[in-house]
């Protein structure tokens, strides 16, 4: 594949390699240099360099389709070549490079002027942003201590959203004077960039098209459980700067894995910095994914994280139509049915006014598909959450999901009341991993081999999945099932072509 240069100068090509040396400590993601800094005649001669001597190629690029196709196929890093060859391939590669962004959250991320103008070059072809920021030993905050008297302080913490003015009268960013000097001197870097409002703001502003945003937070210690750390600061950031921001096309939100607390610093009602305008940005959220890390429910504290996530769905309830949940770890209570769990519920022993305050079942009106992972539960707990949403829900997944009391004929009839029948049984999938034996390639057995003990193998775990939407949809256009009889001969003749086929000995 060969290009026309021939017009290009020695002279022009000396002056844009001088800039592009001189440009490429503020190109940190790889993007093109803005046309404005250049010549007109190096303008010129980096927009031919696209001409290329076969006419088959220049068709096949300038398709929309065609070049479209060839550039999806491409992995980020030839991505980034690619867009070195020409002005052109710079453009049009740019959008699928920088289509996802994954940033590890340090104290220069979003702090340092240079990363915040190259996330501005960018940010417009930003669909979706991976935050990472994992619990380490630079995330933990020690108490403050009164150098001179060896009394500890507490730190209230208001978060701030400064205009330009403000921020030149240096006001004061922690209350007092010296609480400030207390912060300043024993709280690490890391700290004082997650606190940070309005860089965050900044950020995300800079990316106006974000549609979905990650967020994980993994490695947290049971022993930190109750303690605050820079990973609870960097989430209050980071959930004022998504409502503040103009993120109109956000739609998607992913919590890979985050610490109980966690839920509570993205709380967008009744929170620290939160507005009366701060639910509109989350109701903008339609698919929700989350994985909460399990805990032990023996204390206060492990029953206010259980209250931290029913309230946390319960913000998102008005938009949902997909949902996600998954226990990390042991296996955990049913997120969607814990006003049904008695150990949440006000305790005799409470104020009579909180034990009238009984958390309220969750209704979600646009549900369409639920996932639950790895929790335990009764069955009367699914069947009524199938008959609160059967005019909706359309795909239900259990997977490894234990019922404490009930069988699954139980959890599942309300299927057969909505439809008449008991059609769903039959729609039920169980997926399971079953492995193919190949042929032995190892020296045959001997009768002493085959009296040694033999490891035994791990059972394959499976995955029940449901659905629904055929079934409350109805109509003549619904497809029937296939017969089991025809199934299995088309199964067993679909094997014989593969066995056929190949390469390997079969017995």
């Amino acid at each position: 594949m060969g290009y026309a240069s021939d017009d290009i100068s020695s002279r022009s090509s000396g002056s844009v390699s001088s800039r592009s040396t001189k440009s490429s400590k503020r190109l940190l993601f790889g993007e093109i240099e803005s046309v404005t800094s250049l010549s007109s005649g190096s303008v010129a001669s980096v927009c031919n360099i696209v001409l290329s001597g076969s006419s088959a190629f220049t068709r096949f690029w300038l398709s929309d389709n065609c070049r479209e196709s060839l550039v999806s196929c491409f992995d980020k890093s030839d991505l980034a070549n690619l867009r070195l060859v020409c002005h052109d391939f710079g453009v049009r590669a740019a959008a699928p490079l920088f289509e996802e962004v994954n940033v590890t959250f340090k104290s220069s991320t979003f702090t340092k002027p240079a990363h915040i103008a190259a996330l501005e070059r960018i940010g417009h072809h930003v669909r979706t942003l991976s935050f990472n920021l994992p619990h380490s030993g630079e995330t933990f905050l020690p108490p403050l201590v009164d150098p001179s008297t060896g009394e500890e302080k507490v730190l209230t913490y208001v978060p701030q959203v400064l205009s330009t003015e403000q921020t030149k009268k240096k006001e004061l960013k922690y209350g007092s004077w010296e609480m400030t000097d207390l912060v300043v001197k024993q709280y690490p870097p890391l700290f004082h960039a997650a606190t940070n409002v309005n860089s965050f703001v900044r950020a995300f502003s800079a990316m106006p098209f974000l549609k979905h945003v990650k967020i994980s937070c993994p490695g947290q210690q049971a022993a930190e459980r109750d303690r605050r750390s820079v990973v609870d600061y960097a989430l209050v950031s980071l959930r004022i700067a998504i409502e503040r921001a103009q993120l109109r096309s956000l739609d998607s939100l992913t919590l890979s894995p985050i610490h109980p607390a966690g839920l509570f610093y993205l709380k967008s009602t009744h929170n620290y910095g939160s507005t009366p305008g701060s639910g509109r940005r989350w109701a903008q959220i339609q698919k929700l994914v989350v994985q909460v890390d399990s805990f032990k429910v023996d204390s206060k504290a492990s029953r206010d994280h259980l209250k931290v996530v029913h309230t946390y769905l319960r913000d998102f309830s008005a938009s949902l139509t997909h949902c996600a949940f998954r226990w990390n770890g042991r296996r955990g209570l049913d997120p969607f049915t814990l006003d049904t769990e008695s150990c949440i519920q006000p305790e005799a022993t409470e104020h009579p006014l909180i034990r009238s305050r009984r958390i309220a079942p969750l209704r979600f009106p646009k549900l369409q598909n639920m996932e639950l992972e790895n929790a335990i539960m009764d069955a009367s707990q699914i069947s009524g959450f199938l008959t609160r949403h059967r005019r909706t829900i359309a795909d239900v997944i259990f997977e490894n999901v234990h019922l404490r009391s009930g069988s699954w004929d139980d959890a599942l009839a309300p299927l057969t009341q909505i439809s008449g029948n008991d059609e769903w049984k039959r729609k039920q999938e169980e997926v399971m991993d079953v492995p193919i034996v190949f042929s032995p390639v190892d020296p045959v057995p001997t009768k002493v081999d085959c009296l040694l003990p033999q490891p035994q193998q791990p059972q394959q775990s499976h995955r029940s999945r449901m659905s629904l939407g055929r079934l409350f949809a109805g109509g003549k256009g619904t497809v029937p099932p296939p017969k089991p009889k025809e199934q299995s001969k088309a199964s067993a003749e679909h094997m014989r072509k593969i066995l056929k086929t190949s390469v390997f000995s079969w017995r």
